[in-house]
């Protein structure tokens, strides 16, 4: 495959693709999402990045490791440049990752053992924690680098807050060192980028320019597929995928995804926000959430919702993250209706209850319309569910935790999960299970609070254990604590599905991100 640099002026290609919501913001902590984060990585640089096997590789580190359990160094990469043509140094790194750790940054569960973070000279870090981190270089493969000197000149040294709706010129604008400048932005319209002519890897892509327009409706983004009016849409309805797989002009990409699919009960508050029982909270009892688990039929979802591009799950891992463990891999019978009402009589809801719901209507494959279904499912059993769907922005800003580590504006809510940092699964229960603890920087996509101190302890033992027969056994025993405990509703792995057209060549990662730096137009 030619580098750009070698191909003739003539040849040189635009691609336009798009989505079913835009990307929330070019400020690269703003929102810990894998689209935002993706959509960045084309701009942005980590230290180290994941190559085509998902494994980790040099980008503006060349190398890094340990000089003791405690001590990470990162040597950095000589000669790379920003957009604006300012060198890259240490300065940019330590400058980011305090930036990542701080302020409204969403990106601080990354930074939950790190103890200090220092400049050795213009080319080398080290990192001291606090405890033995032996994922930490994993875990800073999505932490995107920034400039200092563009940072500080715009006022933009610190993270906008995506919980207060926050914005600053950074949420707008951006300065990285990647394969690709971003040229225009127009939130809610398009975004625009076109390569780097002096981005220090060797392009594998043959692109200028990169035009995304983000399609809400998706009759609207599949009928510009066939028109030719885009290249690509990273989102594909599953009921459109076997006629476009006849259409010559395109071909359908499918994969599993890592990403699982899960429902949440705030079980911290005393008192529900948006619920008619007043003085308690329901979700607290054990039996009200295993009454809204088996009555949620995830076969019958795959069948008529996904049209069975799923891939139904007991667990919030799946196969190819460590940790995922097919024995429990099992999800408890379904209760008919009179059953699961029983469970809330004996709870103390003989007449069920209302409570209200909320769900993205543009962040994951047919989300809106699983929620429909869950909606009816648990109407079978008494309980009334008020259903808010709303564009990713506003649904995230409601339902994620506030900056003093309050808890979110929700009661029940769904939620989407990817373990795509360390790829193993106490990046999972740290982020989604642990107790919330804003100063640990634990449990910050803990939506609902929940907390279980024996599962706190197992977390922070895998965090550190070095022995691989231990640390299974402590991922066994806390799967086992937060599935018997019904802590959450595991609902499927969604299918990744791109559709392009048959003239373009590019790579999908089981991990939905979409890296531009191997997209080819014929």
């Amino acid at each position: 495959m030619l580098c750009l640099g070698a191909v003739p002026a003539a040849e040189a290609k635009t691609f336009k693709w798009t989505n079913a919501g835009d990307v929330s913001a070019m400020d690269p902590y703003y929102r810990n999402e894998t689209f935002l984060l993706t959509f960045l990585e084309n701009i942005y640089e980590p230290l180290v990045r994941r190559d085509r096997k998902l494994e980790l590789e040099p980008a503006l580190a060349v190398k890094w490791g340990q000089t003791s359990p405690t001590t990470w160094f990162f040597d950095l990469r000589r000669g790379v440049k920003f957009h604006d043509g300012t060198p890259f140094t240490a300065d940019d790194v330590v400058f980011s990752l305090n930036r990542a750790a701080g302020g409204g940054s969403n990106m601080k569960s990354y930074f939950a053992s790190v103890k200090t973070i220092r400049k050795v000279d213009d080319f080398r870090i080290e990192v001291d924690t606090a405890y033995p981190d032996p994922l930490l270089a994993s875990k800073w493969a999505v932490v995107l680098i920034m400039s200092k000197a563009w940072a500080e000149k715009n006022n933009t040294a610190v993270a906008a807050d995506a919980t207060k709706n926050e914005e600053n010129f950074a949420t707008r604008n951006a300065m990285g060192t990647g394969p690709f400048m971003l040229k225009e932005r127009k939130a809610g319209e398009k975004t625009v980028l076109v390569n780097n002519p002096n981005w220090w890897d060797t392009p594998k892509h043959n692109l200028t320019e990169v035009i995304f327009t983000p399609i809400a409706s998706p009759a609207t983004r599949i009928a510009a597929l066939r028109a030719g009016d885009i290249d690509m849409t990273y989102e594909v309805p599953p009921q459109d995928t076997e006629s476009l797989k006849r259409d010559p002009k395109l071909k359908v990409l499918e994969g599993p995804e890592l990403r699982v699919i899960f429902l949440g009960f705030d079980v911290e508050r005393n008192e529900l926000t948006e619920s008619n029982v007043k003085g308690k909270n329901p979700f607290r009892d054990r039996r009200v959430r295993e009454a809204f688990y088996r009555s949620i039929d995830v076969e019958a979802i795959k069948r008529t919702v996904m049209r069975g591009q799923s891939f139904p799950t007991a667990l919030l891992v799946m196969p190819g993250v460590n940790g995922y463990i097919k024995d429990l891999d099992k999800r408890p019978p379904l209760l008919k209706p009179e059953e699961a009402k029983k469970l809330l009589t004996e709870a103390g809801y003989p007449n069920g209850f209302e409570v209200g719901m909320d769900c993205p209507n543009d962040r994951y494959v047919n989300d809106e319309k699983i929620c429909q279904a869950v909606v009816a499912m648990l109407a079978r059993i008494g309980v009334k569910v008020n259903l808010l769907a709303q564009t990713r922005n506003k649904f995230f800003a409601k339902i994620l935790r506030k900056a003093d580590n309050s808890p979110g504006d929700t009661a029940f809510f769904m939620l989407g999960w990817s373990p795509v940092v360390t790829y193993d699964v106490h990046n999972v229960i740290e982020s989604l299970l642990q107790t919330p603890n804003k100063d640990a920087k634990k449990g910050l996509l803990n939506v609902g609070g929940y907390s279980n101190p024996a599962l706190d302890a197992l977390a922070d033992k895998m965090a550190v254990e070095t022995d691989k027969a231990k640390r299974d056994a402590m991922i066994l025993e806390a799967t086992k604590l937060y599935t018997d405990d019904y802590a959450v509703i595991p609902l499927h792995q969604q299918a990744v599905i791109w559709a392009t057209r048959s003239n373009i060549e590019l790579y999908q990662p089981a991990d939905n991100r979409f890296p531009l730096r191997f997209v080819h137009v014929k």
